[in-house]
């Protein structure tokens, strides 16, 4: 499966080169502080779990995507090569049901919203991952990881599935923190099935699912069936990231179970190494006092946006004034507020041009180290523009490498 197209990022080494050295840091979940992410080979491994795509990308989406492309940008900042991974739930079971409601293939519904956010990350100059791959495409990777998990005494049958045994991973809950029964009160409402007889622990996850009636299927050596969810992500970021993950992302709904059930996962298959250094995880997104969901409808999609005729570097924007570990409301305020921003920010840049005074450089880089925090940076362009000082044509290559804004 092929990515978008990439967004080009001038080279800035002349606007940040008295930049003083230094790690990024985030916040893992897993440790519960912020902490330094330094690959240890000077390749930065990511993986962020992608879309189900069964509809258009909504602004909680567009938050996550835009939080690690700056993770990614800060990486590339500091000299780093990146190794960017992301997936497509491509067959699964909203997606059947949405394709089933809508009386449409499937495949015709996958592929075209597949393509919608690819527009859509396209237009947000969202940098693309190295490998875009699908779930559909990586069956045989998740029979091999299955076949894995066997052989490490971690897989059973209920009926004609196969479910993965958590306790084989003696670290498992380690990357929530939550108790069992946290676990267990949440693992029924986010794809989970607790209460199925046969189940040896009723946390134990679906690996692969027989053939159900009216359902696609692939005939593999471990039958008629489709892969689970979680055992997709592990098994397409252990065969695309060229080693263990330093940072796995995606939204703070995914902890629990995909990030933890996943990591628990490769862990079992690979004991020796921990499947990732850090688990980062965006806040929520709001709409009308609710988090956006596609199931209770409440949601704001980039592409409408973009087809009233907004400007998406408005729309980053808007993103960006958000930290990415916050749960915020969207709300016409802050779309007319990143507006007036970008207005302001252009006008200075082509009123004021010339060399940028080397400490806002430095602000601007060590606001992305310390957790991506992009909220400062933006106030620091902000100061930049009311003072205004000189430096234009080299903010806006700062401004366009580090937070992805065109100028």
């Amino acid at each position: 499966m092929h990515a978008w197209p990439t967004t080009p990022v001038p080279d800035v080494a002349d606007v940040v080169a008295g930049v003083p050295a230094g790690p990024v840091r985030v916040f893992d979940s897993a440790r519960g502080a912020v902490r330094a992410v330094e690959p240890t080979d000077g390749v930065a491994r990511m993986y962020v779990c992608g879309i189900t795509p069964y509809d258009a990308t909504h602004l909680g989406h567009a938050a996550t995507y835009v939080a690690f492309d700056l993770l990614h940008r800060a990486w590339l900042l500091g000299g780093h090569e990146v190794r960017y991974v992301q997936n497509v739930t491509d067959v699964d079971d909203p997606l059947l049901e949405r394709a089933t409601r809508d009386g449409e293939d499937w495949e015709d519904l996958a592929r075209r919203q597949t393509d919608l956010f690819r527009e859509d990350m396209t237009a947000l100059r969202v940098l693309p991952p190295h490998a875009y791959v699908g779930a559909v495409e990586s069956i045989d990777l998740v029979v091999a990881m299955v076949e894995e998990l066997r052989a490490a005494g971690a897989v059973y049958a209920v009926d004609d599935d196969l479910y993965f045994s958590v306790t084989a991973d003696p670290t498992f809950g380690s990357v929530s923190g939550w108790t069992r029964e946290q676990m267990a009160t949440i693992f029924g409402e986010r794809g989970g099935d607790p209460d199925r007889p046969g189940k040896k622990d009723p946390l134990d996850c679906l690996l692969w699912q027989a053939e159900r009636p009216g359902e696609p299927a692939w005939d593999t050596p471990l039958g008629r069936g489709r892969p689970g969810w979680h055992i997709e992500c592990a098994a397409i970021a252990r065969a695309h990231a060229g080693g263990p993950l330093d940072v796995q992302g995606g939204g703070s709904d995914l902890v629990f179970p995909h990030h933890e059930m996943s990591a628990a996962e490769a862990q079992v298959a690979d004991p020796a190494h921990r499947f990732a250094q850090a688990y980062v995880h965006a806040g929520m997104v709001a709409l009308d006092g609710e988090k956006m969901s596609k199931s209770r409808g409440n949601l704001e999609f980039v592409s409408r946006l973009r087809r009233g005729g907004v400007d998406p570097a408005a729309i980053r924007l808007a993103l960006l004034a958000h930290h990415y570990r916050s749960d915020w409301e969207w709300t016409e305020s802050v779309l007319d507020a990143a507006q007036v921003r970008l207005e302001r920010w252009r006008a200075a840049v082509t009123a004021h041009p010339g060399e940028l005074d080397a400490q806002v450089s430095a602000d601007v880089v060590d606001a992305l180290r310390a957790d991506l925090d992009a909220p400062r940076a933006l106030a620091i362009v902000d100061d930049w523009a009311a003072r205004q000082a000189p430096g234009g044509t080299d903010l806006a290559r700062l401004v366009d490498a580090a937070l992805g804004v065109a100028l």
